[in-house]
């Protein structure tokens, strides 16, 4: 065989070897990995990327070719990486950063409400350079992460929130009687520890604010719309006008006429067999991802717990470690029982 093709069998070796490692460690970071949501992709993308490059450096080492010409081509690759980087300033290569730095700060998850702007909705996908959210329009909305990396980000919390509503009300109404309509309206919405606070006092109306605790902030929406549709039946059926001190009808009505709805005529309207919360047909899809993170959750805590069992059968007597392998077994199937969920979710989407 020619020396001129001896010398190139290491660089073909290595080569072909490098791909087919290569494609294993694709197949097995993401390939057999379909359920894994953009945000847990992420750190696995950035391996592949780290692994193809120092492929690369191993071909350039093998190479046959001249000492100095080596170094130069590692050289130049050292300068076109540093340059990438240097120009950081572009919009690729910045949200890729900006998205580097959201996934370590971890300020929101899928399934969160946030507002970025005038933008507002749910997180429904984290990406190497966007994050993805639903909007009240049931629309997707992508977001770039340098842009969420430059302007302040107001995150829902999962835990619960603080809602609210305004409204203005004359000064012949009793203080002490509003603030005990509007606690009893934010009760029925099932807040809790109702409050009322006075925003401004105006030269015709006084200006209330009611505001309580929302521990399920999946609905959210609903809530909001609930709380003033309580504060309007509160007042209304407590004989309180909710108009302006200057409000002038053009119709004839006797000084004695309250402006409020009949309570009877809404009595009577036909109610639905079933009423569908907004929130289920807005944000479907975000809460898709957010079920999904909470199922790869259960999955890290599931997989922690088998490894401390086994862990734990070290030293035991037999019976000890029967018990142990019993509670392995549960745990396992519980696994297996998420990983079905999770591969469901992702097959309906």
């Amino acid at each position: 065989m020619p020396d001129s093709i001896i010398i190139y069998i290491p660089v073909v070796s290595s080569l072909l070897a490098s791909a087919l490692f290569l494609w294993l460690m694709h197949w097995l970071l993401l390939g057999r990995r379909a359920a894994l949501g953009a945000q847990a992709r992420l750190p696995r993308q950035l391996i592949m990327f780290a692994l193809t490059i120092s492929a690369l450096v191993l071909l350039i080492i093998l190479f046959p070719m001249h000492d100095s010409t080596r170094g130069q081509v590692i050289t130049l690759l050292g300068l076109v990486i540093t340059g990438v980087i240097a120009l950081s300033s572009t919009s690729f290569v910045a949200n890729v950063m900006a998205g580097l730095m959201l996934h370590v700060v971890k300020s929101f998850n899928p399934g969160d409400f946030i507002r970025v702007g005038q933008q507002m909705g749910r997180v429904t996908e984290r990406g190497l350079f966007h994050v993805e959210i639903q909007t009240e329009d049931r629309d997707l909305s992508t977001i770039p992460n340098l842009h969420l990396a430059t302007n302040p980000v107001t995150v829902v919390h999962s835990t619960g929130t603080i809602i609210s509503a305004e409204l203005s009300l004359g000064y012949d109404i009793s203080r002490k009687l509003i603030e005990d309509l509007l606690k009893q309206a934010a009760l029925q919405t099932d807040l809790q520890d109702p409050f009322v606070l006075i925003i401004s006092l105006g030269d015709y109306s006084v200006v209330y604010r009611i505001s309580g605790f929302l521990a399920e902030v999946k609905n959210l929406i609903t809530a909001r719309s609930n709380l003033k549709k309580n504060v309007l039946d509160a007042l209304h059926e407590n004989n309180v006008e909710i108009v302006s001190p200057a409000f002038m009808n053009q119709r004839q009505l006797p000084a004695e006429q309250k402006i409020i709805p009949d309570s009877e005529v809404a009595a009577k309207r036909k109610k639905l067999k079933k009423e569908i919360l907004p929130e289920e047909l807005i944000f479907d899809k975000a809460e898709v991802a957010a079920e999904a993170e909470d199922l790869r959750a259960q999955m890290v805590a599931l997989s922690l717990q088998i490894e401390a069992l086994k862990k734990s059968k070290k030293g035991l007597a037999e019976p000890a470690q029967k018990d142990i392998d019993s509670e392995i077994i549960l745990a396992e199937k519980k696994q297996q029982a998420v990983s079905a969920d999770l591969e469901k979710i992702k097959v309906d989407e």
